[in-house]
């Protein structure tokens, strides 16, 4: 199927895209565009194990600012920035060198829903846990992840239906409000986001309610309205409701289980470890949405029931009717670590796998010899 995005937000088309178009002239033409991709996403995540490093239980904002040095906020305004401008040119470079494929699109999008989760996290380091004065309960952080991550599934879920993926405006803002809030931190300290900025309300309450304003009263309405519209012109990809609906249940019951987790949990397992506990929240949510990335891409109908719900229940059941005991920690750390494991190994899978269909080579433009 063609690739077709649509991009209507000012702050992209009239800020960033000039910008995208003169930095993509200094991209040497034999880079593979996927090599591109790539390495913003190892960017971002070499940023959260730094930040993980000096910030591993998001308390070094909050109780003993200066724990986590000033280089550490500026390198990540530089890294964000950097894997902001090579998600954006990635397409514009494979299109210059003709070299547009579904590998590269799946590729992009399937690093993209693993990374959106990753920016979340290293921004609550920011801001900060719940410290009786300042700073985000543990449990906003889970909310707010799940705020952003249903965002990104209904963008993909929206192309699923209409076959076009319309840009979230949220997308563009976020990567630009991160920078801001980096450089912020870096050169006037964490003590910024720990004096209240307007009546009492500090600048992590505002985001936070701009954030959920922006999902429910702009993001979501836009993405009903955007189906609604092709149901209309007759240009749905799915002629049921239960086709069309399909791709929500594995996202929506991975959800339920977690929530179930979080507030059953006998050792309150989210306070004890929000790090390890919203890390696989993001792998869980980026290997759902994948699959629903790759069935709208083969226009396969997804499977029902997602495989890790199974282990998941298993493991929530456990340890909510306190049969783990005391070692729910461990058990959160064993699955933390196959969720990843598993995440990592189907990515592999399938990047050869198409690399072999295609014949192409995934970070190379040279061309496969034909067996």
């Amino acid at each position: 199927s063609q690739y077709s995005a649509v991009d209507t937000n000012p702050l992209s088309v009239y800020i960033m895209q000039p910008i995208w178009n003169k930095i993509i002239k200094i991209v040497p033409l034999w880079i593979a565009p996927n090599l591109l991709t790539f390495s913003g996403f190892v960017l971002i995540l070499f940023n959260y194990f730094l930040i993980s490093f000096y910030d591993w239980d998001y308390t070094a904002s909050g109780t003993s600012p200066g724990l986590v040095p000033t280089w550490v906020w500026l390198f990540s305004a530089f890294t964000t920035f950097c894997a902001y401008a090579l998600d954006s040119i990635d397409g514009k470079h494979a299109r210059r060198t003709q070299s547009s494929t579904p590998l590269g699109e799946l590729f992009d999008h399937g690093l993209d829903s693993w990374a959106t989760s990753i920016f979340v996290l290293s921004f609550f380091s920011v801001c900060s846990r719940d410290n009786g004065k300042t700073g985000v309960s543990v449990y906003t952080m889970y909310i707010y992840l799940s705020i952003v991550l249903f965002n990104f599934m209904c963008s993909h879920w929206e192309k699923y239906n209409t076959g076009v993926l319309f840009l979230p405006w949220g997308y563009d803002i976020s990567q630009v409000v991160l920078i801001a809030a980096y450089l912020l931190t870096g050169t006037v300290g964490v003590e910024v986001w720990q004096k209240p900025l307007l009546f009492g309300y500090y600048i992590t309450d505002v985001l936070v309610i701009l954030l959920i304003g922006f999902s429910l009263f702009l993001s979501f309405p836009q993405t009903l309205y955007n189906i609604h519209r092709a149901h209309l012109k007759k240009t749905l990809k799915n002629d049921s409701l239960y086709e069309g609906l399909l791709p929500l249940v594995s996202p929506l019951l991975l959800f339920v289980l977690l929530t179930v987790w979080v507030v059953l949990s006998p050792s309150n397992i989210l306070a004890k470890q929000p790090r390890l506990f919203l890390w696989m929240v993001g792998v869980a949510f980026s290997n759902v949405i994948c699959k629903v990335i790759i069935c709208q891409m083969s226009s396969t109908r997804p499977e029902l029931f997602h495989w890790f719900l199974f282990p998941l229940a298993l493991v929530v059941y456990a340890a909510i009717s306190g049969l783990l005991g005391p070692m729910e920690e461990a058990a959160l750390a064993v699955f933390t670590a196959l969720v990843t494991a598993a995440h990592v190994h189907y990515g592999i899978c399938v990047g050869r796998q198409l690399s072999e269909h295609l014949n192409i080579y995934i970070f190379s433009l040279k061309k496969r010899v034909q067996e």
